[in-house]
């Protein structure tokens, strides 16, 4: 019996490592002496069945409010053709999933101000934005569903913590490890930023730059927007810019459109962080932000995705002559 322990109920990402142990050797049934080339024999669709009813409990749970609101881990296991899967699930409020959280240990990434970081490694775009980058681009861009596929939880966390420490075999993580989790990684480390990519102080110019009718005043104050973040800010976000673009290139391979990357960057590089929720009156929680300005935030990065290539070069140069 196959033991696969699933503590992320990430079903997609496991999916397939599931199929792999669907399998029976034959050999075991085959009494003649003579040597035999192994065969492995699959069960029928066993792994997409089994996962099926997998989803189906999860969701029986999710709709049980004692389920809901229980703060404790929920342990269950469904076995089919002599596959066994354990897997143990908890809710967590949107409260909770969207909160920015500073670190407490500022020798780290994850949670550092980028201007912190950049300092420290004494260069201009972060070491993990630019490693995640060149490996997505290096074997992921043709991948279906990049950037919205979720990787193993437990492989993000590996990644999270080796570049946390600054693990010395970081590059042979990044070579090795399932590409989803490395994209996963990267959206991670701007998801926990302690402040968003493009700033608290300049988000509410942003909700209203996007809102803004005539084509000429939007585009002089989106880009007065970007001239006006810091430069490690904004020396970040170019490139990620034009890495989301040249993903987006490959769409009839990877299913990406420009608006499914907005869709998925948007609001991790512009939500408040919680104090500037808090600071709006009429906005009480976490998840009334995410409902109140999400389409926004995707607009906003959906706006330079479709832009012509932006030069920090010149960007500072028209701030120059301004």
């Amino acid at each position: 019996m196959t033991e696969i322990m699933v503590s992320d109920v990430n079903l997609n990402s496991v999916c397939e490592r599931l199929e792999q142990h669907c399998c029976v050797d034959q050999n075991q049934h085959n009494l003649s002496s003579q040597p035999q080339t192994p065969v492995l024999k699959r069960h029928s669709n066993t792994g997409a069945k089994l996962w099926g009813r997998v989803r189906s409990k999860l969701l029986r749970q999710k709709l049980d409010p004692q389920t809901v609101q229980s703060k404790n881990w929920h342990m269950d296991v469904i076995e089919m053709n002599g596959i066994k899967v354990e897997f143990s699930m908890k809710f967590t409020s949107r409260d909770l999933s969207l909160k920015r959280t500073p670190s407490k240990k500022q020798s780290g990434v994850f949670g550092v101000k980028i201007n912190v970081v950049t300092k420290r490694e004494r260069s201009k775009v972060p070491y993990i934005v630019r490693q995640c980058i060149e490996e997505v681009e290096k074997r992921g861009i043709d991948e279906v569903g990049i950037y919205r596929i979720s990787g193993v939880a437990t492989d993000i966390q590996a990644l999270k913590a080796a570049f946390d420490t600054n693990t010395k075999d970081i590059l042979v993580m990044l070579s090795d490890m399932d590409i989803n989790a490395i994209a996963g990684t990267l959206k991670l480390y701007f998801r926990e930023l302690p402040e968003p990519l493009l700033t608290d102080r300049l988000y509410p110019a942003f909700m209203e730059g996007i809102a803004l009718s005539d084509p000429a005043a939007k585009e002089n104050c989106m880009m007065h927007l970007l001239r006006s973040l810091p430069d490690p800010n904004l020396m970040t976000f170019l490139p990620l810019l034009e890495h989301l673009k040249r993903v987006a290139e490959k769409e009839p391979v990877n299913k990406m459109s420009l608006h499914n990357l907005a869709t998925v960057f948007g609001p991790t590089l512009l939500r408040p962080s919680e104090s500037e929720i808090a600071k709006a009156q009429h906005i009480t929680s976490a998840s009334d932000i995410w409902s109140h300005d999400v389409m926004a935030q995707v607009q906003v990065l959906l706006y330079y995705l479709q832009h012509a290539p932006i030069s920090f070069v010149e960007l500072k140069r028209t701030t120059q002559y301004n």
